[in-house]
């Protein structure tokens, strides 16, 4: 918890002013039994209706001003706690977008939101009942005792009796709930996992009718949800039964033991009334405890895991050169490089040997699960080689900053990514200040000019979240387009045409061959036409590489492109000498 104190330093006043106020609404609180005992001992006794009238307004003074101070500290502990809950959720984000793919796998999306969303609010909750109630309860329970040992110290050794016995009582319950409030986090992260994971799969599962299986499935989990709720429920809800018992008895003790001092003089009718008082307060003020420490329990339980993934450290750390020597032939070279994906001890890739020179198309083909991607992971640095040496430009990846490695590099993904905006507006992730001729001429590029001129909006067109609103090859051409405004060094193509027809796969590929001549181009595909044209293909089988060459060598030499080429000659993506241009 304590690494979590520096995001309330902003709220510095806030932390102090609330619980003081929280402190005067306490004191005028304990106040009001003795107003009550005065109207009681002298003005009902005197049938004094004057002194009654006047006390009576002291009393609704007493309770308006505590009204005001009470809705005052609220404020203050309002602004507190959605301000630290603020804080910690941005260094929170902020934190997540400085891991590496590693760590992020490692948590998962589910887990991160629910961290991000629910343990959170758990926290901000706990700031805000803590400003309220830490200082006003164990304040009330002493002065409460203190005032009860003024009227009379021989009866105040009830609250001395009673106080202990609810305190061990409200210990016992909560040592019992706490494991089960870690739980129950635990499981909202499943749930939230299963919910995600049917929302996304939602054509799959009704493809399949799978429906009712996923329904059991969800239930299943709920259902444990629910169980290790009621079983937390079962426990707290004896808090207030025996609470109540106890302050009862020690109730029934004072107006007992409290009549017979009244009987011989020692007491008056109003004193006993003010004990009764202040014995309510402290049995009251000993549930809120209670409460605060259930709130307590269920934020330390969110801390941890807020702190958890506060404290990783990306596996991936940022190098220190901002330039980069793009007067070099060779862009990228591979050196016996190794690879295995962390908490894995299987190799991934293995004695990986090429170069990419300056305006190379480089093409990479294979199986699904062959490494193809992995290469690119690496060439983003989403993952750091096992071992071996991979040098950009002649110097060790790791040694370049992250931000100047990934400008130089524009990726495009088999799975297309858009965000909510205008398509002009996605387009600038490329880069921030491109101007509308830069754009036209990347979509022109990606062949995505056509339908975009047919957009009544044109570059103003709204895109929906994730590109909702386009369609698979819509999406995939003006993410290419993206990358090619941000002019890299290193254009890599990641089979993101899969969503095109032949047609058009042919004519971006005719484009992509006409940029400029010092950018280097990777293209992963499946299909043979895509990469036969280019200046070296490397062929990945099972993680390794079992050729590299130019289309016409390996159809002669290599075995695993030979099988590619043959299962598509009948398609019409041709096959060894085959092409759609």
């Amino acid at each position: 918890m304590k690494l979590l104190f520096p995001y309330l330093k902003n709220y510095k006043r806030q932390c102090i002013l609330g619980p003081f106020f929280k402190f005067t609404e306490a004191v005028f609180e304990l106040i009001v039994p003795i107003v009550m005992a005065r109207i009681i001992d002298v003005g009902i006794k005197n049938n004094d209706k004057s002194y009654i009238f006047k006390m009576g307004g002291i009393m609704i003074e007493l309770g308006v001003v505590g009204l005001v101070v009470a809705l005052t500290a609220q404020y203050f502990a309002a602004q507190a706690g959605f301000g630290f809950g603020t804080e910690v959720r941005n260094a929170m984000f902020k934190h997540i977008q400085s891991l590496s793919t590693a760590e992020i796998d490692k948590y998962g999306a589910p887990s991160l939101i629910t961290r991000m969303t629910n343990d959170i609010n758990q926290l901000q909750v706990g700031v805000n009942m803590t400003i309220r109630l830490f200082l006003r309860a164990p304040f009330l329970v002493i002065g409460a005792t203190i005032m009860a040992f003024t009227i009379d110290a021989k009866l105040a050794l009830i609250y001395l009796i009673a106080a202990p016995v609810i305190a061990f009582i409200i210990y016992i319950i909560m040592s019992r709930c706490v494991p089960y409030f870690k739980k129950l986090q635990k499981t909202l992260d499943k749930i939230s996992l299963k919910t995600r994971e049917n929302l996304s799969g939602i054509r799959v599962i009704r493809a399949f009718s799978k429906q009712n299986s996923e329904i059991e499935k969800f239930d299943e989990i709920n259902d444990d949800y629910r169980n290790t709720a009621l079983r937390v429920g079962r426990i707290s809800v004896l808090l207030n039964p025996l609470t109540y018992v106890v302050l009862n008895i020690a109730i029934i003790a004072i107006i007992w033991f409290g009549g017979k001092r009244v009987y011989n003089g020692n007491l008056t009718q109003g004193e006993i009334i003010a004990l009764v008082n202040y014995m309510t307060q402290i049995i009251l003020a000993l549930i809120v405890v209670a409460n605060l420490v259930v709130i307590y329990m269920k934020s330390y339980a969110s801390a941890g895991r807020v702190i958890e993934v506060l404290e990783t450290v990306s596996s991936i750390n940022d190098g220190k050169i901002n330039t980069v020597a793009e007067n070099k032939d060779t862009i990228v070279e591979f050196k016996n490089v190794n690879f295995t994906y962390p908490g894995s001890s299987e190799l991934v890739l293995e004695s990986i040997d090429f170069t990419i020179k300056k305006g190379e198309t480089i093409g990479i083909i294979g199986g699904t699960g062959s490494g193809k991607s992995t290469i690119i992971n690496l060439l983003m640095r989403y993952y750091d080689i096992t071992s071996g040496e991979l040098l950009l430009f002649g110097e060790d990846i790791k040694k370049y900053n992250l931000d100047v490695l990934r400008r130089k590099i524009g990726l495009v993904q088999q799975k297309a990514v858009l965000f909510a905006g205008t398509l002009r507006e996605n387009m600038q992730w490329g880069k921030q200040n491109a101007t509308d001729e830069e754009i036209y001429k990347a979509l022109e590029v990606a062949q995505a000019k056509e339908f975009v001129d047919s957009f009544k909006e044109k570059l103003d067109k709204r895109i929906e979240q994730k590109g909702k609103n386009l369609s698979g090859g819509q999406r995939q051409r003006l993410t290419i387009a993206r990358a090619i405004i941000s002019e890299p060094a290193l254009l890599i193509l990641d089979d993101s045409a899969s969503a095109l027809d032949f047609a058009t796969d042919a004519k971006l590929r005719k484009a992509i061959y006409r940029l400029d001549e010092e950018m280097s181009v990777i293209i992963i595909s499946q299909r043979a036409t895509s990469i036969k044209n280019s200046d070296k293909i490397i062929v990945m089988d099972d993680g390794i590489i079992c050729g590299i060459g130019k289309h016409d060598e390996l159809i002669k030499t290599c075995e695993v492109y030979q099988e590619i080429c043959n299962s598509q000659k009948h398609s019409s993506e041709g096959g060894e000498g085959k092409s759609n241009e």
